[in-house]
């Protein structure tokens, strides 16, 4: 028992007492408040300072995000740094985003991997209201790049698509993870 719910807290103590299903519930409430969050933070940006700049900052942030998700998720999953392409693709299912996104890691091998975003809940909304794809591939490279580096700093990141790229129907953004061959 931790220290908090020593203390009594409520907010953890409550989450005892429920089934699977609520509990399966609750995650995914609670990502969808962290992404609804995340886009008002965007937009309150935007707004006051234009995209670039917005951008800008988005793109400070993930890479200091990115970074605590991926070693959280380590930790919760037992994993240490240098697991290669196999600890990335685990630790990819691991992220808020998979609690929301459909996503799909693609063509796995020992030195390479694709991560595709088949539905983002951030492009579909804009695309429901009439909006241009959100031109996060700069944000996106910096997200994916610290995330697999903290899982593996072998690991390289390659953008295959990401908006504003043009991008095929069948995903919003793709990207290429490859673990350099050591040569003996």
């Amino acid at each position: 028992m931790s220290n908090a719910e020593r203390a009594g807290d409520e907010g953890i103590s409550l989450l005892h007492d429920l089934s699977k299903d609520e509990l399966i519930r609750i995650i995914i409430d609670d990502a969808k408040n962290w992404l609804a969050h995340d886009g008002v933070w965007f937009q309150s940006l935007e707004k006051k300072h234009g995209m670039d700049v917005a951008v800008d900052i988005d793109t400070d942030a993930w890479r200091l995000f990115t970074v605590i998700e991926a070693k959280r998720i380590m930790e919760r999953l037992g994993m240490q740094p240098g697991g290669g392409i196999a600890a990335l693709a685990e630790c990819l299912k691991h992220r808020f985003y998979a609690r929301l996104n459909l996503q799909e890691c693609i063509e796995i091998t020992e030195d390479r991997a694709i991560f595709r975003m088949i539905d983002c809940r951030v492009q579909s909304a804009r695309k429901r209201k009439g909006l241009p794809d959100h031109p996060c591939k700069s944000v996106g490279i910096v997200e994916y790049s610290e995330f697999a580096r903290t899982i593996d700093p072998r690991i390289r990141t390659r953008c295959i698509a990401c908006p504003p790229d043009v991008h095929p129907e069948e995903f919003w953004c793709a990207w290429e993870f490859t673990l350099p061959v050591q040569n003996p």
